[in-house]
């Protein structure tokens, strides 16, 4: 097992497979002519199968594959496929433009669940947050998943003035569809602009929740990063990941891995471990594994307290979303 010095045990993976991506939302990437790693600083397939193997050698249980967008990389269908005879469960989080293009290649490799990043329903500001006219795509391909039993979470990143005033018309989706909606307070990354008062809480969105249904708490599960909740008749539900109000960080077990092979042992660390320089240098990658998990910082990557409001976000020293992979 992966151990932290707070006693963590990490099994859950996540790896970028690329940092490009076919939208442009704003909060993610810095810019919309943003300078994408070339090929060759990311992690081959053959690469990717190591550095995973070495993992679930060591104990990770769960996998997921993020971006940029996962699903833009042309040999995603070889990675999936590797990945997929791991052993472990496979997951992916992606912008759901391409699902119906690579749906043969999900459920061959025995995908139960797909997160969809989509912050938005109506198709107007979908294309104001994203730059791209995709929405009804993207709709589609939700329903295309939930109509081969595929568990879809629809990822919301809520912000005020921009989409809280959706959060209802989000939650009537839950009602007829087996879909968890997981609002997502907004986090400061580079380059995205944080303001500490563009945070719409978890409380402001049980508040707005409750103004028209009843809201039921459901028993987390170990290692939850999200608080989760149900109404009652509704056959989905819904879910808050409350980072900058309240953190999670007492029972983390998740390890990010970038495109290009660099090991961050938080959403919010500043220090990252290359693992890919090292793997094609011929070194051992499993100490460089098991140092960086030792040095994880006890919550939110040592950078900032829990009182978001006093965050200096010029201050934070990260990645832009977009190059961590989520």
């Amino acid at each position: 097992m992966i151990k932290d010095t707070f006693g963590r045990v990490h099994d859950y993976l996540r790896i970028s497979l690329t940092d490009n991506c076919n939208l442009r939302c704003f909060y993610c990437m810095p810019e919309e002519n943003y300078a994408f790693a070339p090929a060759s600083k990311l992690m081959q397939v053959e690469e990717i199968e190591t550095i995973a193997k070495l993992f679930v050698a060591n104990g990770v249980k769960k996998i997921r594959l993020t971006g940029g967008e996962p699903l833009v990389r042309k040999d995603a269908p070889r990675i999936i496929e590797s990945l997929g005879k791991l052993g472990v469960e496979l997951a992916i989080t992606t912008n759901g433009v391409r699902i119906n293009e690579m749906l043969d290649e999900l459920l061959a490799a025995n995908i139960k669940a797909i997160n969809i990043s989509l912050d938005t329903l109506q198709a107007d500001k979908f294309l104001k947050i994203t730059r791209r006219d995709l929405y009804h795509r993207v709709r589609s391909n939700i329903e295309l998943l939930l109509q081969h039993g595929i568990r879809v979470k629809i990822n919301v990143v809520v912000m005020k003035g921009l989409n809280e005033n959706e959060i209802l018309d989000f939650i009537a989706l839950t009602q007829h569809n087996t879909i968890e909606v997981r609002f997502i307070e907004f986090m400061p990354f580079s380059g995205n602009n944080w303001t500490s008062n563009q945070v719409f809480t978890l409380q402001e969105i049980l508040l707005k929740v409750a103004s028209k249904y009843d809201v039921l708490p459901v028993q987390p599960e170990p290692n939850d990063t999200s608080k989760k909740y149900m109404i009652p008749g509704h056959v989905g539900s819904f879910a808050v990941i409350s980072t900058m109000s309240s953190p999670f960080c007492e029972t983390c077990n998740r390890m990010r891995l970038t495109a290009d092979g660099k090991l961050k042992n938080c959403l919010f660390s500043k220090e990252e471990t290359d693992l890919l320089g090292a793997l094609r240098a011929g070194q051992e990658i499993l100490p460089l594994i098991e140092d960086t998990i030792m040095a994880k910082a006890k919550a939110l990557g040592g950078q900032f307290s829990g009182v978001f409001e006093d965050i200096d976000a010029s201050k934070l020293k990260n990645r832009s979303m977009i190059t961590i992979g989520g």
